[in-house]
């Protein structure tokens, strides 16, 4: 991985970034990472938050953080805020995510069964498209156990995506790459296969796996080395600092890149 400072600021013009552990520490935003966003608006930068949270967390972070489109629950849907109010979108439509709600229900069911030490997350009853574990945020689940989840989930005909906070069942075709991608062409038409080289994906842990591979311009914050081996293609940059520092040095140094 190269330094952020080998990133070249010309032609971006915009920044997705996932939040857990990639603007907050601790599970807590950083006041640097969010002076960083606000810099960056103030800059002309396009911002796109993308987190394994709620879709009920992002109908917030919409409202109240300088970004364009916040997308939740590692891609199933996002939220926005214009003129004419706050709306939302999905990946996939109502009569499917019908069908994929009964698929988490057993997933629920087995899990409980087969684990029943582990528990969903904290956040569950704002979730409505995919279904998390806690394995790192109220508890720590030692890694074989996480492992073990993850085959329960793709033994039943999900998909899974592990965070450093938590373990996803994701029960359609979505991923933080593909979320992005649709989210922009809903809300900012957006086609982001011809545009790519003109954003700047910011992340940290393993379900930003997909975006690390689909974004050029990818950047980890230093953390991220604590994740690799959960990486098939590492992020091409990383930063000096950890967390919500990291963010804010690449945000500065891509508002440098302006002048």
């Amino acid at each position: 991985m190269e330094s952020y400072r080998e990133l070249d600021p010309a032609g971006v013009r915009g920044v997705v970034f996932d939040i857990d552990d990639t603007v907050t520490r601790n599970g807590v935003l950083e006041p640097d990472a969010y002076a960083a966003m606000h810099l960056l608006a103030d800059g002309g930068f396009e911002l796109v938050a993308v987190t394994g949270r709620p879709l009920g967390w992002t109908d917030v972070i919409a409202r109240l953080w300088p970004v364009r489109v916040a997308v939740g629950e590692n891609g199933a849907g996002w939220a926005w805020v214009d003129d004419a109010g706050t709306h939302e979108g999905y990946f996939c439509t109502e009569a499917e995510r019908s069908k994929q709600a009964a698929l988490l229900d057993t997933i629920r069911r087995k899990a409980k069964s087969a684990m029943p030490h582990v528990q969903t997350t904290n956040d569950d009853r704002h979730r409505r498209c995919d279904l998390a574990f806690d394995v790192g945020e109220s508890v720590s689940l030692p890694r074989a156990e996480i492992d073990a989840l993850v085959a329960l989930i793709e033994d039943l005909g999900a998909r899974s995506s592990v965070s450093t906070v938590h373990a996803h069942a994701i029960p359609g075709p979505w991923d933080k790459a593909e979320g992005v991608a649709r989210a922009l062409e809903d809300v900012l038409g957006i086609d982001l296969s011809s545009e790519i080289e003109h954003w700047v994906f910011v992340g940290d842990s393993g379900n930003d796996a997909a975006a690390f591979e689909r974004f050029p311009k990818s950047v980890g914050v230093a953390n991220v080395r604590e994740h690799l081996d959960r990486l098939p293609v590492p992020p091409r940059y990383v930063t000096d600092g950890d967390r919500g520092r990291g963010f804010a040095e690449l945000a500065a140094h891509l508002v440098d890149g302006l002048g």
